[in-house]
């Protein structure tokens, strides 16, 4: 079969780009990824800094592909070298970008001094302006805030969207889209992440201690997959068997964890298999452990074990 030179030219037109998303913890990065690549990629509490490691979500289409990046929210005031290991995540999205989505929530104070605002100064590639939780802002404080952030940088394009709800999701992705250069096919077309189940299944574990448990637990704990095999029930359905490690930071907090005759950590088994079991569509035998490594999140050799790099 033969081909005009035009249906050539065409044919070689795929368009590709990395879309990065930063903010500020709990702004809605998660969620608007999430919504953006159609799949639950990251995980989203009401919590912030639920977010540590730097996640891509991939979306492929006949003739393009976006490699989206959720970050960790940018810490001003980093208090262990594992905030700081996740505050340089935020710096690499500043070098591999083409394209940056600042997400902004209404409901904070900003300056122009907070540290995103001075990076984005002199950021050399398009920036969206992004404001989240539009349906719950007042037009007259969405129409102020747009003004003061328009003194501060130079965005290109400005979305309010609810991430939560979806509504402007479509409009933004449409706007990025359209953005898109000419650029090759960085991953497969059924790959939607670079990352692994096993690390997926630690993160749904994390999502569920974040959810259950109340004040520094959750931020003191770090999930470990010990093993992770496939296998088959007694019927000959599929079955993982999952065994994961939960580290804490101090030796008070294992049996706040456990909970009284274990309760504790049944309920948390419990929740975090069916979010498994929904995840990686088939059956999940669990088990949970819990092991005390002090303060683990300013040992940069833990650190690197628990997959932070510098």
């Amino acid at each position: 079969m033969r081909y005009s030179s035009a249906e050539v030219i065409f044919a070689r037109m795929h368009k590709s780009g990395f879309v990065n998303i930063i903010g500020r913890p709990n702004a809605g990065k998660s969620t608007l990824m999430n919504g953006l690549i159609g799949e639950r990629m990251s995980i989203i509490t009401a919590k912030p800094q639920t977010t540590r490691h730097r996640i891509f979500g991939i979306v492929t289409g006949e003739d393009f592909q976006i490699v989206f990046s959720d970050t960790p929210g940018v810490i001003e005031d980093p208090h262990y070298k594992m905030q700081e290991m996740m505050n340089r995540y935020v710096n690499t999205t500043f070098e591999d970008a083409d394209l940056m989505i600042y997400l902004i929530d209404p409901q904070e104070e900003y300056s122009e001094d907070d540290l995103l605002v001075g990076k984005l100064r002199h950021n050399k590639v398009p920036l969206y302006l992004v404001f989240n939780k539009a349906d719950i802002t007042s037009s007259t404080k969405l129409k102020e805030l747009q003004k003061q952030f328009k003194k501060w940088i130079k965005p290109e394009k400005v979305f309010m969207i609810s991430a939560l709800k979806g509504d402007g999701v479509p409009e933004l992705l449409d706007a990025i889209k359209a953005q898109l250069k000419e650029g090759p096919k960085y991953f497969p077309d059924e790959q939607l992440t670079d990352r692994s189940e096993r690390f997926f299944v630690s993160e749904i574990i994390r999502e569920q201690i974040l959810e259950q448990y109340h004040q520094e637990i959750p931020y003191s704990v770090e999930v470990d997959i010990e093993s992770f095999q496939d296998s088959q029930t007694k019927d000959g359905a599929d079955l993982a068997r999952i065994s994961a490690l939960i580290y804490v930071s101090r030796k008070s907090q294992k049996p706040i964890l456990i909970g009284k005759g274990g309760k504790a950590i049944k309920e948390l088994g419990s929740q975090a298999r069916k979010r498994m079991e929904e995840f990686l569509q088939r059956k999940v035998f669990l088990e949970l452990h819990v092991k005390i490594r002090e303060d683990w999140r300013d040992d940069e050799d833990q650190l690197k074990r628990f997959g932070y790099e510098r």
